[in-house]
């Protein structure tokens, strides 16, 4: 728990958040709505439960967006097990993250959209949901939101934890107010040595470095139903997926299968933007490029004619992982910093990805040595790895078998790991 004292920046910071609240809150609502969020529930970020808090303990989780979020499922799950009367609750600030989750929490958990970190929505908050204990994940951390559930003695801790270089260096110059923050946590837990070795510079003795908490969250599921009706649609297509593209990696994608098309006309490329709501810009730009698309939010029938289908929708990656023995996981091709690679690796798909990965640069450089990843520098090189892979089925198949392997093996310290979490906590 905080032995700090709150440095004059933080109570400057309370001063201001409190003051322009009304005018974030009107911010953040008009981009929920925009989003078709439901009115009724737009109110939850002003601290307003539209839910009923349930009986017994609750074991509040906090999230920034969807990665985050999905990454604590399998956990929560294992909590659930071994805690038969505690309940879950998810907090997040996205509404992908909240028609994902719906989609696929366990059982006892509820989700709402995360309070605004002023004096009046935590106060709201922390008075409805009054929580046993507090689980921040990665780099989600609102000072308000921190000293406010510290205030009521709840036990807090932050797992997966991840600090880039330009964070570092800002937190290096405000020290006191930094360690008075992260030192609210009663355990944290990193997921690289570089995040762990910044928070003991700042004098957080008690930051560990541990498993990657997104190696333990299992393969993402998928309708078998669904799948078995593409895989009869497409017969023996050489299929290839770019998963979660980002503004500038769909150009690179489409002129790699304008390239892989010259050679073999039936290969089919499965484009998922990271963000379904620019599917009108992407088709826009498959249009421009001479491509012929489909999209699946428009129930498109995939014909022999389709050469980019545009898997614009929410809660399938899963079913496309499975579906394509070979992914190029973007956001990697761009200084977004890469994806989550266990994904693909445990559904069995092959990875290939860009220069640019240092959200996971320790994973990556793990998987591409064990055979199940393979890093590609530019579009030419792209073009020649997918067109080498996808023209030799037993390359492809052993590379695919190393991915699975890769991701099998980190499936063990999921038990470990909440048995951790348990204690730290003092969970009964």
């Amino acid at each position: 728990m905080d032995t700090t004292r709150a440095t004059l920046a933080i109570y400057v910071y309370r001063a201001a958040a409190n003051l322009i609240a009304p005018i974030a809150y009107r911010r953040v609502a008009e981009k929920l709505r925009a989003q078709g969020v439901p009115e009724t529930r737009l109110k939850e970020r002003a601290g307003k439960a539209t839910k009923p808090r349930p009986t017994g303990a609750l074991l509040w989780f906090h999230a920034a967006s969807v990665g985050e979020s999905v990454s604590v499922l399998r956990l929560i799950e294992q909590l659930g097990q071994t805690h038969q009367d505690l309940n879950f609750l998810i907090t997040s600030g996205t509404a992908t993250s909240a028609e994902v989750l719906a989609k696929r929490m366990p059982p006892r958990c509820i989700h709402q959209f995360a309070p605004l970190d002023s004096a009046n929505a935590m106060g709201r908050f922390l008075a409805h949901w009054n929580p046993a204990a507090a689980v921040f994940v990665e780099s989600e951390l609102w000072p308000q939101m921190l000293s406010r559930t510290a205030e009521l003695h709840v036990p807090m801790a932050l797992i997966n934890a991840r600090i880039s270089e330009n964070s570092a260096k800002n937190w290096s110059r405000f020290k006191k107010t930094a360690r008075h923050l992260m030192s609210h946590f009663c355990m944290i837990h990193c997921q690289d040595t570089r995040t762990e070795e910044h928070l003991r510079r700042l004098g957080l003795d008690h930051a560990e470095k541990g498993v990657n908490l997104k190696s333990l969250s299992g393969p993402l599921p998928f309708e078998s139903d669904r799948l078995h009706e593409l895989r009869k649609t497409l017969g023996d297509r050489p299929i290839w997926l770019a998963a979660s593209t980002h503004p500038s990696e769909e150009e690179i994608v489409l002129a790699v299968q304008r390239t892989l098309i010259e050679h073999t006309p039936e290969t089919l490329l499965i484009l998922v933007p990271r963000h379904p709501e620019r599917a009108d810009e992407i088709e826009a730009v498959i249009k421009s490029e001479g491509l012929g698309a489909s999209l699946r939010s428009q129930s498109d029938v995939l014909t022999e004619q389709t050469q980019v289908y545009l898997a614009d929708t929410l809660g399938e990656m899963g079913l496309w992982y499975t579906l394509s023995p070979l992914t190029v996981l973007c956001g990697s091709f761009s200084d977004v910093g890469g994806h989550n690679p266990y994904e693909p690796a445990y559904a069995g798909s092959a990875v290939l990805h860009g220069p640019n990965y240092a959200n996971f640069a320790h994973t990556y450089a793990e998987l591409d040595e064990a055979g199940g990843g393979l890093q590609t520098s530019d579009e030419r090189s792209l073009a020649q790895e997918l067109g080498r892979l996808l023209a030799s089925q037993e390359d492809l198949a052993a590379m695919q078998a190393n991915a699975r392997a890769f991701a099998s093996r980190q499936d063990h310290g999921l038990e470990s790991f909440a048995e951790a979490l348990s204690n730290a906590l003092s969970l009964r």
